[in-house]
């Protein structure tokens, strides 16, 4: 059982609070990850910063990174957020399941993008050269594979802090990927 609470607006600190007032007018809600993270007073506005920090990556191959990490990672709340915004970004669901498998067979960029983010993942770092290669010979370049590293961290943090709170999950919780996939 979790032993952390999702604080209201009210029990954060006021920067927190004008950051909840900015998320509900974008989102219409404070997602409970994000309310999460107010329990410190630097780390939402640090976090919302990194995430949100230029990147040679379109919103959709984020979302590529996204969903093999936070597969690899186990992290049911990130799953859930990612693939209610793989959605929006025109992914279907068989899409979004082989991308949390690490794979795009439906286009050869994302699977490297894809192979690549949970090779990274699971290596912690020491990626394979075969896979380095291939997102090479995809078009991508070494600027791109600094954004992806980046990336891989910095979902790497929310799937961490998930983890270990256990904050309820407040999109729809995705499904468990079949095993044949994985």
């Amino acid at each position: 059982m979790s032993t952390f609470n999702v604080p209201t607006r009210e029990q954060v600190s006021e920067n927190n609070q004008a950051i909840f007032d900015n998320l509900n007018k974008a989102l219409g809600f404070v997602p409970n990850l994000y309310a999460t993270y107010a329990h410190s007073d630097t780390a939402l506005e640090n976090y919302l910063n990194f995430a949100n920090a230029k990147t040679s990556l379109s919103a959709k191959e984020k979302e590529v990174v996204n969903l093999a990490v936070s597969e690899v990672n186990n992290c049911i709340y990130c799953l859930s957020a990612h693939t209610a915004i793989g959605k929006m970004n025109g992914f279907t669901d068989e899409q979004i399941l082989e991308l949390r498998a690490g794979e795009a067979s439906f286009n050869n960029k994302l699977n490297s993008l894809a192979r690549l983010a949970k090779n990274i993942t699971e290596n912690r770092g020491r990626t394979d050269a075969d896979v380095l290669e291939n997102f090479f010979n995809a078009g991508y370049n070494k600027g791109s594979l600094i954004d992806v590293i980046s990336l891989v961290g910095e979902k790497t943090i929310s799937n961490y802090l998930h983890s270990t709170t256990q904050v309820p999950v407040d999109f729809p919780v995705a499904q468990p990927l079949e095993k044949e996939l994985v």
